[in-house]
């Protein structure tokens, strides 16, 4: 098997601009979220933000140590590309629940059915960016099953985005080993970009 030290280059071109945007977001002007539209756009686009962010950031501090990962170069891009379609997947679920447990709570709306409307139309716009179906129909199944156990009034304020934390932590295609030793620090990274997420939404939110 040929060995490859990976750098950047190993990435797609559209996955490292999605990257570098992300890491810009913060200076583009914000609108308010004071509809279904604007808030389906809000947890689609910030769901990948996080994806991109953390999954890409952690490969990139991995990449740059003296680390070297044994796998043919299309063989780690297609792991890379699983990771990144489940942990989103995850992501979507976390930040659809977060928002709606949020309206409830503060806006007393009661929107389990809208949620679930959401949700189900993010994943069918990405299948013309190519999200493996199988993944979409777990996603889905996934979704109903937390949707049975959701207390709509605490959701919001109780870990709401630990799963997609742990989701970064189980798919990302780093060595068992090494991922053991970068557990805690890998945790809490995405849960530090979905504070800057929640942040945010409280700051934009008029419904």
């Amino acid at each position: 098997m040929a060995k490859y030290k990976l750098t950047w280059k190993d990435l797609t071109w559209k996955d490292f601009k999605i990257y570098l945007f992300a890491l810009f977001k913060a200076f583009i002007p914000k609108k308010k979220i004071d509809n279904f539209d604007s808030l389906e756009d809000f947890i689609q686009t910030k769901s990948a933000w996080v994806t991109q962010v953390t999954l890409y950031g952690y490969l990139k501090t991995r990449m740059g140590t003296r680390y070297v990962l044994h796998f043919e170069n299309d063989v780690f891009m297609s792991s890379v590309n699983l990771a990144k379609w489940n942990i989103y997947a995850v992501a979507l679920q976390d930040l659809t629940f977060f928002a709606f447990s949020y309206l409830k709570k503060n806006f007393q709306y009661n929107g389990v059915e809208k949620a679930k409307e959401i949700f189900l139309k993010i994943l069918d716009d990405e299948i013309s960016n190519k999200m493996p179906l199988d993944i979409i129909e777990n996603a889905k199944k996934s979704f109903d099953e937390r949707l049975k156990n959701i207390n709509w009034d605490l959701y919001y304020d109780d870990l709401p985005f630990n799963p997609s934390a742990l989701s970064l932590y189980k798919w990302a295609p780093i060595a068992e080993d090494l991922k053991t030793l970068d557990r805690k620090i890998v945790l809490n990274s995405v849960i530090l970009k979905w504070d800057i997420v929640k942040k945010e939404f409280r700051e934009r939110i008029k419904f």
